[in-house]
């Protein structure tokens, strides 16, 4: 069915291709799994096209709070789209083999909206910070050239931390006999761990990496929530302090969706070899298809003008 591969005498080894897996155990079922699997990544780019274009096309949203509700909704097409097309690959069709220099361009991509994800999350937070502590220079605070440069940063902070993980990885010398993948995508600690040579620079780099964003992104975002609870407990009037914090929940919902499986992943790519694999798996699934399919649909439920100019947008589309 795949193809065979002699490698006789050769010192250094990279493998042409990995095989990869879906859900191991449900290999029979593929047809049913990817049903669901289908319908989540369509829920996802829908969901997440549909606030670009309504933000775009209504000028009350252009303000930084849903400027920043734009990055993430960009941030999680682009997260869906990087395992989407290998994903029912596996699930349609069967089609299980990845090229190596396709695998490093996939797993770069991956973990570079996940860290752009987590940024965003902050930038967020920050936002939220100013909108509730200094309402009156929220405007002055977050101008346009402010939320570009930010955007920039992001950009440019992701870029730089994972450019070097390609190439760790290009220079491992792998086993011929280890191309079984984990996963139906390219994950870091997944392909690191099918090389036959000492992994030591890329396990501390990759540590590294996640310590240096996402884990100061999640210190940085308590600490704003720290400061906004500190503002509103400060707050006279009880219905005051309700309407502050209910202009976070969307936020917070967010943050949850997408830290609590980022630390699942994590500790199970560390912690968890003893794990069914079926679970390891689940739990990379729910990292990467979840947070992209369920924050349009809290935003859209908690925010009162995203939910009326999405009505608006689609009632506008079906009269045209």
């Amino acid at each position: 069915m795949f193809p065979s591969w002699s490698f006789d005498n050769i010192s250094f080894f990279q493998p042409p291709a990995f095989l990869m897996t879906s859900i191991p155990g449900l290999e029979t079922v593929h047809g049913w799994i990817s049903i669901p699997f289908s319908s989540m990544y369509t829920a996802a780019l829908t969901g997440n096209c549909l606030i670009l274009l309504t933000v775009r096309r209504t000028p009350s949203l252009h303000q930084p709070m849903y400027y920043f509700l734009s990055m993430l909704a960009l941030t999680d097409v682009g997260l869906t789209l990087s395992t989407m097309p290998t994903t029912l690959a596996v699930l349609w069709f069967d089609h299980r083999l990845i090229g190596f220099n396709a695998c490093l361009v996939q797993m770069f991509f991956l973990h570079f909206f996940s860290v752009v994800e987590s940024s965003v999350l902050l930038a967020m937070s920050f936002d939220r910070f100013v909108a509730i502590s200094n309402p009156l220079r929220y405007a002055s605070v977050l101008t346009n050239n402010v939320i570009i440069s930010t955007g920039q940063a992001i950009v440019a902070r992701a870029t730089v931390s994972l450019f070097p993980l390609p190439f760790l990885l290009k220079r491992l010398n792998f086993c011929p006999g280890k191309i079984l993948l984990s996963h139906s995508f390219c994950f870091h600690a997944d392909v690191m761990k099918r090389a036959c040579a000492d992994i030591t620079v890329n396990i501390i780099y990759g540590l590294y990496v996640v310590l240096s964003t996402m884990g100061i992104d999640s210190l940085f975002i308590v600490l704003s929530y720290t400061l906004i609870l500190h503002t509103v407990m400060g707050l006279a009037s009880p219905r005051e302090r309700i309407r502050a914090l209910n202009t976070c929940v969307s936020h917070i919902l967010a943050v949850l969706v997408f830290f609590i499986p980022v630390i699942g992943v994590s500790m199970i790519h560390r912690f968890g070899r003893h794990l069914p694999p079926m679970v390891r798996a689940l739990v990379a699934y729910v990292y990467l298809v979840v947070p992209p399919v369920l924050n349009p649909i809290i935003y859209s439920v908690k925010s009162k003008p995203i939910r009326e100019a999405m009505l608006r947008v689609l009632r506008g589309k079906r009269k045209g």
